[in-house]
């Protein structure tokens, strides 16, 4: 049988025609995919643009402060933890550190308790909490669960340079008056505390920030009894080593 021209041009233009229709498909879905793939690529540098943009995003809180007689205006310094600060800021902290930490009140205690925690290190937040966690019997929560309460009167600060010439040591002498639950009478008993310290940057914490702006830090603190006669009560925050000292006194 002869083929016919006509019949073969036409499937040869209807084959030609497919070819070209599957390429066109091709051609659209290797866009696709460079599209796409151009796409992730746009959201993974713009993530990563945002991540190095991140420290820059913070809120840096400022006083303005007005000249009242002339009306100029500057800024305050925020206070970095750089700067070398008086004898007297030094002894206001160590006066406020030991007339709370070392007073109780119950109405008070949760209060008192994170305060002295602002002017802690890891270490002695730790030995904090050991002294105040109910699980330890003398407890200042065990002890004055009944409502007795102890209030602090400081005496005298004292300051201490070692042989290297650096000042951070203190001795606090101070007072505690124990107030006995549906009493009048009171104990009271003198201790002096040894304290190392330094200054360091403020916390970041507003709260923290508010107790402590300067970055004072209780680096030690060792209490003892003034006297040789055992106290009435030991030292909140000083009670075990407080103990130890009375029970090797003779008088």
């Amino acid at each position: 049988m002869k083929p016919d021209p006509a019949l073969e041009a036409y499937f040869t233009e209807a084959a030609a025609w497919d070819a070209d229709r599957a390429t066109r498909a091709q051609r659209s879905a290797r866009t696709a995919w460079q599209v796409a793939a151009a796409g992730w690529i746009a959201v993974v540098l713009l993530a990563f643009a945002l991540m190095l943009l991140m420290p820059l995003k913070r809120v840096d809180p400022f006083v303005v402060r007005v000249d009242s007689s002339t009306g100029v205006v500057d800024v305050v310094p925020v206070y970095a933890g750089q700067a070398q600060m008086p004898e007297a800021i030094t002894r206001y902290f160590l006066d406020h550190y030991v007339s709370i930490c070392e007073r109780f009140d119950l109405a008070t205690a949760e209060s008192d308790y994170e305060e002295c925690g602002a002017f802690h290190t890891p270490q002695r937040n730790q030995e904090w909490y050991a002294a105040w966690v109910q699980s330890n019997p003398d407890s200042p929560l065990n002890r004055y669960k009944d409502g007795t309460t102890v209030s602090v009167e400081v005496s005298s600060i004292s300051f201490f340079t070692r042989a290297s010439g650096i000042s951070d040591l203190a001795q606090v002498r101070y007072a505690r008056i124990v107030h006995p639950a549906g009493s009048s009478a009171e104990q009271r008993s003198d201790w002096i505390a040894t304290v190392q310290y330094a200054f360091g940057a403020p916390s970041k914490d507003p709260r923290t920030r508010r107790w402590n702006p300067l970055g004072f830090k209780i680096l030690a603190f060792h209490t003892d009894p003034e006297t040789l006669t055992p106290p009435s009560a030991p030292s909140v925050s000083g009670a075990a080593s407080a103990s130890t000292a009375s029970a090797g006194a003779h008088p």
